[in-house]
Order: structure tokens, then sequence, then C-alpha cells
């Protein structure tokens, strides 16, 4: 499942785009400052934002900023009351990837995320081969060349989430958010029990390894 952050005012537009993208198979998440975002994004891993220029306490160019400093990967659409030129040069040198004039179309929206999202190597499609290994997210199957590998349900959301996204670091505590339940009470020490199993049952995989980050948690680099 594909997770969208929405940080934008107005309550009913984040409504709207949430229910609309919900119902086109992502999971979407409205925030309506950017207080609130970045709280959920140090507490939960995203694969695009969208946000609007005018916000509660910075506006959208500082809170761009902000993310490109922390993580320079994610797809970042801005969705804006502004038409300027001016305006859509300072977001694009910030680093976003694409501009929306509002009003906006749900159907452009949609094309524009899918579009985004296959520039930044996620696939909508849910199937990632890399080297002789591919995994399938709609049936959760693992193969190494052609031959099924026996994941549990845990081990292949993580190694999927480290494979959609080569060299960007998981820290253990954002892995274990996004895959244990909040009435887990397992420790950090978890996912590295889960790391090791993948490297073992991954072992005859020849296009990547899991690297650990010392003090931080995991990797994927693509060989």
């Amino acid at each position: 499942m594909i997770h969208i952050l929405i940080v934008e005012d107005d309550p009913k537009l984040t409504q709207i785009v949430c229910t609309y993208l919900n119902d086109s198979g992502f999971r979407a998440k409205g925030c309506l400052g950017a207080k609130e975002a970045y709280e959920e994004m140090y507490n939960h891993i995203y694969d695009l934002i969208i946000s609007d220029i005018m916000m509660p306490e910075i506006d959208g160019f500082e809170f761009a900023r902000t993310v490109r400093e922390v993580n320079r990967t994610i797809p970042i659409l801005f969705m804006s009351a502004k038409d300027d030129l001016p305006s859509k040069q300072k977001g694009f040198r910030l680093g976003i990837d694409d501009y929306m004039v509002k009003p906006i179309e749900l159907d452009e929206l949609l094309w524009r995320i899918r579009a985004l999202l296959r520039r930044a190597n996620i696939e909508t499609e849910r199937k990632i081969t890399v080297g002789n290994l591919v995994l399938d997210a709609d049936g959760m199957s693992a193969e190494i060349d052609g031959e099924e590998i026996g994941l549990t349900t845990r081990e292949f959301n993580i190694i999927y989430k480290l494979l959609s996204y080569p060299k960007k670091t998981f820290s253990r505590a954002q892995l274990m958010d996004e895959f244990w339940s909040v009435e887990s009470d397992a420790s950090l020490r978890a996912v590295d029990v889960y790391v090791t199993k993948l490297r073992d049952k991954l072992s005859a995989c020849d296009g990547f390894q899991i690297v650990t980050v010392r003090g931080l948690g995991y990797k994927a680099v693509l060989q």
C-alpha cells in the first residue's frame, strides 16, 4: 500500500482529496498544518507528500525545504491557489516535483501522482524485480530464479519496503511503527531478528544486499 500525506489547511478539501485517493487504492492521511505533518512523518513512512503553499505556522516553501533536508527522494507535489510564475519557480528551486493550481481536477491529480511514483521507482502495479528476485505484493509472493521462497507477511512487507527505496535508510522504529501493531510489546530488536531471517532466506539473490546502518537501521543497496 502506497501512503500519501496531504498537508492542507482547508478541512473540506483535505477530506475530499483523502477520500478520493483512498478510493483509488492509496492510503491517504490529511494534516491541517506543518506541525501535525512533521509528527506524522516522524512516526510513519510516507511515499509522497501533497502540500499547499499557504498553511498554519510556516508556509509551504519552508515546509518543502525542511522535508528536502531530511529526505531527498520523497516526491513532493504543491497544490496551491497561487498561479504566478515566481511561486512556481521558488517551489521547483526548493526541490518539489510537481505543481497544481487550485481548483484542482481530482482525475488529473491522480494522473500526476502515478507519474511521480513511476519516476520515483515506486511500482504502483505492486511488483518489484531486482536481479533474480521478483516480489509480487498482490500475491504476497517472492521468487528467486522462478522458485517461490516462503516469506511471512511481515518479512515480505519489510523487504518490499526496503527495495521500493534503494539506498534509503529506514530506522528500526520506522519499520516497527509500520509493520507491528500498536498493541505489540516487541522491542526494536525484533526488527533485527526479521532482517537476519530475510538475509538467510534471500541469500541466493544476486541483485542487492540488506546493509546495516550502525545505530540507526537498514537499507537495501542494489548491486
